[in-house]
């Protein structure tokens, strides 16, 4: 297993250097890296900035086209996906390890899930992956933040690499892209989206495009949807069932939705998380929802029902606005609008603690 070989090699040498001497470094190589500051930067960040300033021969920007249009036409679909489907089958992974050990999802849970949601959208802007887009800021800050916490862990001996391999490992990543894409659109489609093949082709060159900036390599990135499916279902048979910590990030997760959403009252959170917990069993099936010890729930017509209500909403929202009424699907569907942008300025500080509650706040 490797991690990522020219961003791991450039955290190494900032390490070297002041720390806000290296934020500035790493804010000059992505905003501007014709900035003089940067002559004075260790060597291994030059070799970082010449693989940013490479667009691979296969990205067409005009590719994203459809993937775009079919998102901003059903984001609630591809947010609901996120939430209930995509991060929590993503936690049922041994990447689960890496999250539980730095405690952000704990400690910054809320954060987090807004932070997932941003990158989303600003891929999915029209130019958002061209140089210096949000979206391409965005998927190389991720790239960041993996080798920063692999040196970490490399630094601390809460990880042993004998068992667990290279924490946040290119293999963990690349199968994780496959999750945000392929899945994802499966996800969407049983919650009621609808795409044609230019539109599922365009999302699929999105992400693919943004796992290159995140450091994935070339020989384990997906080429095309059914690529990503068969990466998907491999990556699935090489793991484990989900262990201690997959169940309580998932449960976090889950948890974390109303107060995203800005319900404060206890007995609308419980019911609003009750009704997310039901819809992502539904989701990703009973099978993995009781490993990761879900409240026992019956799906059957589960998702059928979200569709219809889906519809339903969408009329009451267009022709009859004033009918429109509070009810779980309504707070669900308001959870997904405001948790996708809170910080509009992209940050480049990196943790300098592996424990999330004693690092810095980036």
């Amino acid at each position: 297993m490797i991690g990522d070989p020219v961003c791991d090699s450039m955290m190494a040498q900032l390490a070297e250097v002041p720390l806000r001497e290296a934020d500035r470094f790493i804010r000059a190589a992505i905003e501007d890296p014709d900035d003089a500051a940067l002559k004075d930067a260790p060597a291994a960040m030059h070799a970082f900035i010449e693989e940013l300033q490479t667009v691979p021969d296969w990205v067409d920007y005009n590719d994203f086209a459809g993937g775009i249009r079919a998102f901003h036409r059903d984001s609630s679909a591809c947010l609901a996906a996120m939430l209930g489907g995509v991060l929590v089958e993503g936690f049922s992974t041994t990447i689960a390890k890496s999250f539980f050990i730095t405690g952000r999802l704990r400690d910054q849970g809320v954060r987090r899930l807004r932070q997932n949601n941003r990158h989303m959208i600003e891929i999915l802007l029209p130019g958002g992956l061209e140089p210096r887009g949000d979206g391409w800021r965005l998927s190389v800050r991720i790239r960041l933040v993996h080798a920063k916490v692999r040196q970490l862990f490399n630094d601390s001996d809460e990880w042993d690499t004998d068992a667990g391999g290279v924490p946040l490992s290119a293999a963990q990543v690349g199968y994780a892209l496959t999750s945000f894409s392929a899945r994802m659109l499966q996800h969407m489609k049983s919650l009621g989206a609808k795409y044609d093949d230019t539109e599922r082709d365009g999302f699929m060159a999105v992400w693919r495009y943004s796992g290159h900036l995140m450091g994935i390599p070339e020989t384990i990135l997906y080429r095309d949807y059914a690529d990503a499916l068969e990466f998907f279902r491999l990556g699935g048979l090489c793991e484990p069932d989900p262990g201690m910590e997959s169940v309580v990030l998932a449960n976090s997760l889950v948890h974390s939705a109303p107060v995203v959403a800005g319900i404060t009252e206890p007995a609308a959170r419980r019911k609003l998380a009750k009704y997310v917990f039901l819809v992502s069993r539904a989701m990703i099936g009973n099978a993995m929802a009781d490993q990761l010890q879900y409240p026992p729930n019956h799906i059957f017509g589960v998702l059928p029902w979200f569709r219809m209500q889906r519809r339903y909403h969408q009329f009451l929202k267009e022709r009859l606005p004033k009918l429109t009424r509070e009810s779980n699907f309504t707070a669900f569907n308001t959870l997904l609008e405001v948790s996708a942008l809170q910080e509009l300025d992209i940050d480049y500080k990196l943790p300098d603690h592996i424990h999330s509650e004693e690092s810095r706040w980036w």
